[in-house]
């Protein structure tokens, strides 16, 4: 399961797909379609099923809608829980396959911004940096907590002519560790 969940992460458009569905708990093709418009019908489609055969997500519902069958889609497992087995077990390497998967998928996305004939940067709002900071434990948790709270204001924007799509990445790295 957590090479099927890592191949999905990588993935820019099953990625979208997993982190709504999630978000939401569950939800329709038509909800998706309508989320991510930039996502053709068919693509869309094929990665739904990709993600229901690779056991990423399930059926729970079913509702016929003028002759055919709407299906609304939930996780078939609890990530959450696969994120507490891996704080559980502690382990570096397990830790830094998850991180990999997330910077490959991050850059996948990155790159198709920079492939694109229409790119433009200033415009687009793009950028990256990184920001050193002495914090205490109760100083960078009062940090990730302001920052989520101002992302969960925006998170269930609607999209419209004048929003754009993007995505927004945190990365918390401990300082080196001289092994000593």
């Amino acid at each position: 399961m957590a090479d099927k969940l890592m191949d999905c992460i990588t993935n820019p458009v099953r990625c979208k797909l997993l982190l709504e569905i999630h978000s939401q708990g569950k939800a329709t093709a038509k909800h998706l379609s309508d989320t991510y418009n930039d996502i053709p019908p068919a693509t869309l489609y094929r990665h739904l099923k990709k993600m229901l055969r690779d056991g990423i997500l399930k059926v729970v519902e079913e509702t016929q809608i003028r002759g055919t069958v709407e299906k609304t889609y939930a996780l078939a497992f609890n990530i959450n829980s696969e994120m507490e087995t891996m704080l559980e077990e502690n382990s570096g390497k397990i830790y830094m396959q998850y991180f990999m998967q997330y910077m490959i998928g991050f850059a996948k996305q990155f790159q198709q911004y920079c492939q694109s004939p229409n790119i433009n940067i200033k415009e687009d709002m793009s950028g990256f940096s990184l920001s050193p900071l002495y914090l205490s434990d109760q100083e960078l948790t009062s940090l990730v907590t302001d920052i989520s709270h101002i992302i969960s204001k925006v998170k269930d924007n609607e999209p419209n002519p004048e929003r754009k799509l993007r995505t927004i990445g945190l990365i918390i790295s401990p300082e080196e560790k001289n092994n000593q």
